[in-house]
């Protein structure tokens, strides 16, 4: 099973090489990666994705003392919703192109460049989507790809940090 987390952090340099140290040097293998501001400028939100290991607990806890951490999820085995965007370039060679766009339409992505040579593809979704998607691609030849890592939010909990004091306030 794998773990998404989710850290509301400060947004300073650095905090991002502190977590994913951190990690490493407890062996965890960060599997996904995203990192972004908030809706308040100087909180940043990392979401990272990690395999099944039986200590995550205890590096939850040590990333929460970690001074520019305000907080940690473990959204496991809670209600969640994730995606992953993905940028895809695809050869189009002779007349595959309608049957590319076709397929685009099926999985609701969207062509965003076209040239002689190929079109570039944005997909979002879920990861078992983003895996399919580039599956059913594969035949047509896949040039590049680059993926932005899995976000998520919880759906039924807000996780805010309460500027005017130090705790974090979680709004149901």
């Amino acid at each position: 099973m794998k773990h998404v987390l989710s850290a509301l952090v400060m947004n300073q340099p650095g905090v991002l090489a502190h977590i994913s140290g951190m990690l490493a040097s407890r062996a965890f293998n960060i599997e996904s990666l995203a990192v972004g501001e908030t809706e308040e400028p100087e909180f940043s939100r990392i979401t990272f994705v990690v395999g099944d290991y039986n200590k995550l607990d205890q590096v939850r806890k040590q990333l929460e003392k970690l001074v520019t951490v305000v907080k940690v999820v473990d959204f496991s085995g809670q209600d969640f919703v994730e995606r992953d965007l993905m940028l895809m370039k695809v050869a189009t060679p002779g007349k595959t192109r309608s049957e590319i766009r076709e397929l685009v339409e099926i999985f609701r992505a969207k062509i965003v460049d076209v040239s002689s040579e190929n079109v570039m593809i944005e997909i979002s979704g879920q990861e078992s989507k983003i895996n399919s998607f580039i599956d059913v691609m594969r035949p047509f030849g896949i040039l590049e790809i680059v993926r932005t890592g899995r976000i998520a939010l919880l759906r039924s909990e807000t996780v805010k940090a309460d500027v005017n004091t130090e705790p974090v306030e979680t709004v149901k």
